[in-house]
């Protein structure tokens, strides 16, 4: 069998960042999502931990996507990043590899743009204040995504286990045209918020249903396996109940999978994913008062539909 020389692009995250824009890559996931249905699957390996995570999707007209990385949950305390990796991204007409993207870029626009899509549909848009839960990565992408989506947010808090965490990522933000604040009691926080982001490593529930107003979306982003959760079964129970994939959500995430497992929630309690979202077959927000939950899950096929915006707009 003959292999061709490898020719492909090769983007890192320092020479690319600059050209891409959040409005652009929830485009991107929107687009992708009105292409036929993707076919995916998921490799875990190794200890609950340090594990390795390879995802792969096929999306016919956008062709082949393969991302591996490491997930190491100790690595922040030895100054490494928790996740590290690249994604190959193949092309369609001759499964020619057309690039190697850092995972970073890739999993830094597809985890915070596939959340604002779902907020898109989900949140109510006069929305003024954001609650993010966890100050770690993503929840400094997770505050630019939601300010270029919803330009009409006053107030953005971020509470984290580790008060040191929160505070200094906030402090990053001085100046900006809303308030970004740390902030210490989060059930107080909760009640407050019209849009509750949370993106942990939690292995237990740090948000209850019993702190949630009528209105409020919550967008669920950091529970990616069975042994994880970050809503308790009442707010799991309580809300509007949306996913972005429900392939990669139900059977394979310990949010959806525990309170299925127990009997709190039925599969069929969710209500729609992109795919249905983006089509029109099921409505988003019906009411001001509803209570919309979202869990993103991050599938390979977001990942490929962000690498091929990413790839565009690379140098």
């Amino acid at each position: 069998m003959k292999e061709t020389p490898l020719h492909a692009k090769l983007i890192t995250y320092d020479e690319t960042i600059s050209n891409l824009s959040w409005t652009e890559a929830v485009e991107a996931l929107r687009v992708g999502h009105l292409r036929p249905k993707a076919q995916v699957a998921d490799i875990f390996l190794g200890p609950a931990n340090a594990t390795l995570l390879s995802r792969g999707a096929f999306i016919d007209g956008l062709g082949y996507g393969v991302k591996s990385v490491s997930v190491f949950d100790q690595n922040p305390a030895h100054g490494l990043p928790t996740i590290q990796g690249a994604m190959f991204v193949f092309e369609p007409q001759h499964g020619r590899l057309d690039a190697i993207i850092d995972s970073r870029l890739v999993t830094e626009f597809k985890t915070a743009a596939d959340s604002v899509l779902g907020a898109r549909f989900l949140a109510r848009p006069d929305s003024k204040n954001l609650l993010i839960v966890g100050a770690g990565t993503v929840a400094r992408s997770l505050v630019k995504a939601y300010w270029a989506l919803f330009p009409g947010l006053e107030r953005v808090s971020i509470w984290a286990r580790r008060a040191e965490q929160s505070t200094a990522l906030a402090r990053e933000f001085e100046g900006e045209p809303f308030s970004v604040a740390a902030i210490s009691d989060l059930a107080t926080a909760v009640t407050e918020a019209d849009i509750i982001t949370s993106a942990t490593m939690a292995r237990e529930p740090v948000l209850r249903g019993a702190w949630i107003k009528p209105g409020t979306h919550v967008d669920l982003i950091g529970a990616y396996k069975t042994d994880m959760r970050e809503a308790d079964d009442a707010l799991i129970s309580s809300g509007s109940l949306f996913v972005d994939s429900r392939e990669t959500t139900i059977d394979h995430i310990g949010e959806l999978t525990t309170p299925i497992a127990s009997g709190v929630i039925a599969a069929g309690a969710v209500m729609g994913d992109l795919y249905d979202l983006v089509h029109g077959k099921t409505s988003g927000r019906r009411s001001d008062n509803e209570i919309t939950v979202y869990k993103n899950g991050g599938g390979a096929h977001l990942d490929l539909m962000i690498a091929h915006y990413i790839s565009e707009k690379a140098v």
